[in-house]
């Protein structure tokens, strides 16, 4: 409860420092059209029409302003006032009207501090002097209400804390974060690239697609566990399908669409409908519920090339995805099974703190609102049941269903929304889903989305940089390189890599004519954990000496020993 107390009251401040923002850039730029500025899990952003673009260096010049603000030391104050005097003091700014409109009541908040007012609907720190340890991070461009068929806009991103301490430290993780960007350690570790041939679409070489392929076998593994059924659907459906599934209205301007045969269709940005087509190709008894369908399915969204960010936003990616058809009573079960997994999941690959949301009904959805308390009641019961802390997401659910959100909190501090578990009542409606009750009636089941690394390649980005390059040995491209000191051990060497390559580990062996020192530092810069070196003394005693990434050894190990060794930590 403290920890949720602490970031409200963060939230707070740094809503308050986007107001800072917003009126130092009318001091500065008095002809601007504000529009809105939130407060972020990061920090804040403030978009506007300027009247002229702000550049980089500006930037600066904006930061310098808050600064003589936050130290005039301003009283915040907020108050209701009527929307008809609110319309008259925002005539000019046609974003502050459609603001207005949208309020329910007769009345709407108003924020001021000095010479500066602003729409609000409250919950400021004291003072503007209570906003100095700040930074502002990044000017890009945004829409009007996120969407691009809107005008235009200039986002202005910062972050604020309550003080230096944390802003420095703040600063610091930001800078250890851009040295181990997941695109430069994928280039550097040679795992994946992008091509202007395919802008968006990743490109994976041989030792990143050792590590998707083990990801893919260990979430297989647990999905065999837990009696999932692996389907494949096609890449590309019919337009009317996407109609029918509701998908088209809400993502029919991120769809990549051809026609075949005068026909319409759409490649998939998402898996769902196949996974009913599959359900529906015959009928289904109660006693087949839960089915527990799950595909690795290739998904494609068209994104606007400016949010295109390496592996974390791309335009092609794979859905760890899975669809449950269950009746309405084996929904907690359910979810609480799929909770479990996820916890799993993220423990296997190095994660312990995780935050949990539950998102509830967005404006634009579908399906009635029993339906929508009803799942969201049986996601909250799964959740309490499994003593989960968790904080309400208000109005972030998908169009047809609220969800549960699991969010990954990383070693340099950063949280990542990942894994999703999602009720839906609407798809079967939609499709006509139906099982044969015990009594002989046809019902209509419960269908349950459910994703758990969310798409392969953003966790993949995620779990580098998590990891700093440094990869687990589990999942590490290539786990063992073996290592010769002269030309004499070559034979030994090779009979050496052929038993751990036998014994299913990703090995591989240097076979340059380079000193032992030259080979053990090329390793190290290619993060394997474990370096195997034989020499004169190893191959007369028939052992191995095993190095380890962090310069520990031990000697005289034999090849039982070494893979045994493996075998633990592989899991």
């Amino acid at each position: 409860m403290k920890k949720q107390k602490n970031n409200e009251a963060l939230k707070i401040l740094r809503h308050s420092a986007a107001h800072l923002l917003a009126q130092a850039v009318m001091q500065l730029w008095p002809k601007t059209k504000l529009t809105i500025g939130p407060a972020t899990d990061e920090g804040f952003f403030y978009d506007s029409l300027p009247e002229r673009n702000f550049k980089e260096e500006d930037l600066s010049i904006i930061a310098e302003r808050m600064k003589e603000l936050a130290e005039k030391n301003y009283p915040i104050t907020h108050r209701q006032i009527s929307k008809d005097e609110a319309r008259e003091i925002y005539k000019d700014n046609p974003f502050k009207l459609e603001l207005i409109d949208g309020i329910p009541g007769d009345t709407v908040g108003f924020a001021e501090q000095g010479d500066f007012y602003d729409l609000c609907r409250g919950d400021h720190v004291a003072s503007t002097g209570e906003l100095k340890n700040f930074k502002l991070l990044a000017l890009a461009g945004s829409y009007w209400r996120a969407d691009r068929k809107n005008q235009a806009l200039q986002r202005i991103t910062g972050t604020a804390f309550f003080t230096a301490q944390e802003l420095e430290e703040y600063e610091r993780l930001k800078e250890e974060a851009a040295k181990y960007d997941h695109r430069k350690l994928g280039k550097q570790l040679d795992l994946f690239s992008f091509h202007e041939e395919g802008p968006g679409f990743p490109f994976f070489h041989p030792k990143g697609q050792a590590i998707i392929n083990v990801m893919t076998a260990y979430m297989r593994r647990l999905l065999d566990e837990a009696d999932y059924q692996e389907i494949s659907t096609p890449i590309m459906l019919d337009e009317q399908l996407w109609h029918k599934s509701g998908h088209w209205a809400y993502y029919k301007d991120n769809m990549y669409t051809s026609i075949i045969d005068e026909r319409t269709f759409a490649i998939k940005p998402m898996n769902c409908p196949g996974s009913i087509l599959v359900y529906k190709e015959r009928p289904h008894s109660y006693r087949e519920l839960p089915m527990r369908l799950a595909e690795f399915g290739l998904d494609h969204r068209h994104e606007l090339s400016g949010v295109l960010h390496g592996l974390m936003r791309v335009r092609a990616f794979t859905q760890d995805d899975a669809h449950v058809y269950c009746t309405p009573q084996q929904i907690e079960e359910e979810v609480l099974k799929m909770i479990e997994m996820c916890y799993t999941v993220y423990k296997k690959f190095g994660f312990d703190d995780i935050k949990v949301a539950l998102a509830t009904r967005p404006e634009k959805s579908m399906g009635t609102v029993e339906q929508w308390n009803t799942a969201t009641q049986a996601l909250k019961n799964a959740l309490n049941t499994s003593n989960i802390p968790y904080e309400i997401a208000e109005g972030d659910g998908a169009f047809y269903g609220p969800k549960i959100e699991f969010q990954i909190l990383d070693s340099m501090k950063r949280s990542w929304q990942c894994g999703t578990v999602q009720v839906d009542f609407t798809q079967p409606e939609n499709f006509d889903l139906t099982y044969v009750t015990s009594q002989g009636t046809k019902e209509r089941p419960v269908m349950i989305h459910r994703a758990i690394y969310g798409s392969r390649e953003r966790f993949f980005a995620i779990m580098l940089e998590h990891h700093k390059g440094l990869l687990p040995f589990w999942i590490a491209p290539v786990q063992v390189r073996v290592l010769t000191i002269t030309d004499d051990q070559k034979d030994y060497a090779l009979s050496i890599l052929k038993q751990l390559k036998k014994a299913g580990l990703r090995a591989e062996m240097d076979m340059s004519s380079d000193q032992i020192s030259a080979k053990i530092k090329t390793a190290q810069l290619e993060k394997i954990p474990w370096m195997v070196v034989l020499g004169k003394k190893e191959v007369e005693q028939n052992t191995v000496t095993l190095r380890n990434f962090d310069g520990k050894q031990e000697f005289g190990l034999s090849i039982e020993q070494l893979l045994e060794k493996a075998k633990e930590l592989n899991g």
